[in-house]
Parts: structure tokens; C-alpha cells; sequence
């Protein structure tokens, strides 16, 4: 059973990556992927406020 270092470890990297795919999105126009991504994005981002993450270095798209 993981335990909440763990959760949060995966939940950031998971933050990190639907971010890259956010900035792939934006720059092919991609709006409906943009789009569906964001909506991921925004609940990790949600999670991680809860959980007590700090995003300020780690939020690229400041959203």
C-alpha cells in the first residue's frame, strides 16, 4: 500500500507530465487535446494544494 510520500511523489509526476504534454498541445494547436489535458491539469493542480505542494517552481503553465 503506498503511502502519502508515495502519492504525492506519483501525483507531481504526473503533474509534470500532462504540463509537457500541455506546452506539445499549445504549440501543434491542438485544441481539444489542449483542452482535455488542462482538465487533468487542473485537478493534479487541485490535489497538490490540498496535499500542501508547492507549485511555484514547478507550474510552467500558470494556469
Amino acid at each position: 500500500m503506498p503511502n502519502g510520500l508515495e502519492i504525492t511523489k506519483a501525483a507531481i509526476d504526473d503533474f509534470k507530465d500532462i504540463q509537457e504534454y500541455m506546452i506539445l498541445a499549445k504549440e501543434e494547436h491542438a485544441e481539444k487535446t489542449y483542452a482535455k489535458l488542462k482538465k487533468k491539469y487542473l485537478s493534479l493542480k487541485a490535489i497538490l494544494n490540498v496535499a500542501g505542494v508547492n507549485l511555484t517552481d514547478i507550474d510552467e503553465i500558470k494556469e
